[in-house]
């Protein structure tokens, strides 16, 4: 049974009229990046709930929750309003195996991810393990509008740091943006552009990869994977593949 306590949103921060991100000040247990809570809020007497990875790692002093706001939805709508002062119900354990220490050693590490999913994965690069394990960390971020491509500053940061390391390909599929592949992930794989553009093959000899986001995503882009030798990294049969699905 999960233990819920309360938490005060110290900012909201508010990306575009849907995308938002909470920072939370609670007093939860530690958890690894890469892990999510649940939020909560009681709705005519009900507890709503959903799942949400935290986006800061596990030194820092606030909590940070990446959303997005779904028009029809229970609890998104009522997150977005939330304001500084303001209380949410969340757990106080995280949880989850999307975390580092399930992930296989490579060479490369890939993060593929769509809209908000991008979360856990800056909590695990704000972490010196990954830098220290990967030479090369590709982090790929697709959304459908350049609005849409938020913690531009934070993996701005993050490319200053580790410049020798980290390799960022964002894509945006519907309207053009400099710097930026069009189009979808899937689409790019197929062709072998990701690969071109970014200039690291996908080999099982030297690849991780991370997926996270899109449902359908994901299971479009382990498809393409498996295409090219790569396996699911289970427990019992460690491989290439560690997926999250985000809703």
């Amino acid at each position: 049974m999960a233990t819920w306590i309360k938490a005060e949103v110290i900012e909201n921060r508010r990306w575009n009229k849907d995308l938002f991100s909470l920072t939370l000040d609670a007093d939860v247990a530690p958890f690894v990046a890469g892990q999510f809570a649940k939020l909560g809020l009681e709705i005519d007497g009900k507890l709503i709930q959903r799942a949400y990875s935290y986006v800061n790692p596990p030194s820092s002093k606030y909590l940070e929750i990446y959303a997005t706001r779904v028009a029809d939805g229970l609890l998104s709508p009522r997150l977005h309003e939330l304001e500084a002062g303001d209380n949410v119900m969340i757990t106080k354990d995280a949880t989850g195996f999307f975390t580092l220490e399930e992930i296989p050693q490579g060479e490369h590490l890939w993060m593929i991810s769509t809209g908000t999913a991008l979360g856990p994965f800056l909590s695990i690069l704000q972490e010196e393990e990954v830098w220290q394990r990967f030479r090369k960390v590709v982090l790929i971020h697709a959304v459908r509008f350049s609005a849409d491509l938020s913690y531009q500053a934070e993996i701005n940061e993050l490319k200053k740091k580790h410049s020798d390391q980290i390799l960022v390909q964002p894509f945006v599929s519907r309207e053009p943006k400099a710097g930026a592949l069009s189009g979808r992930i899937t689409h790019a794989l197929e062709d072998g552009m990701l690969e071109r553009v970014v200039g690291i093959p996908l080999t099982p000899e030297k690849s991780q990869i991370m997926l996270c986001g899109n449902p359908q995503m994901v299971k479009d882009v382990r498809a393409l994977l498996e295409q090219k030798g790569l396996e699911k990294n289970l427990r019992r049969k460690p491989g290439h593949i560690t997926t999250e699905q985000y809703w």
